[in-house]
């Protein structure tokens, strides 16, 4: 007599220590400042890390550093987005980038620009 055995598989997300996007948008339209329901204001940074918490950390790190604001910060996604001038938020990404690969040893990217 052949039983069959069910066997149970959980898979669990576990991020690792990392950005995955920084990336300034100098000049954009209209149109993504009404999507993303802020102010027109120059540049639009964007940051994604993991473990998302860590998003609060890039955030006061970047408005610490130059003049820009936050302009969306979400600790369950790990979304940061912020704006200013271009130099401002270019300036914010880039310490944002070295302070979590030389204190936080996370794997990093460049900041991209468009």
């Amino acid at each position: 007599m052949s039983q069959s055995i069910a066997q149970r598989v959980i898979e669990e997300s576990v991020p690792g220590k990392q950005i995955t996007l920084a990336h300034v948008i100098a000049a954009p339209v209209i149109d993504v400042y009404q999507s993303l329901g802020i102010e027109e204001s120059g540049a639009i940074g964007i940051l994604t890390v993991s473990p998302f918490e860590t998003a609060m950390i890039a955030a006061d790190t970047a408005v610490k550093v130059a003049d820009v604001e936050i302009g969306f910060l979400d600790r369950f996604t790990g979304s940061v987005v912020i704006t200013g001038d271009v130099e401002s938020v270019e300036t914010s990404l880039k310490e944002v980038i070295r302070v979590f690969e030389t204190i936080l040893h996370f794997n990093i990217v460049d900041v991209t620009r468009t």
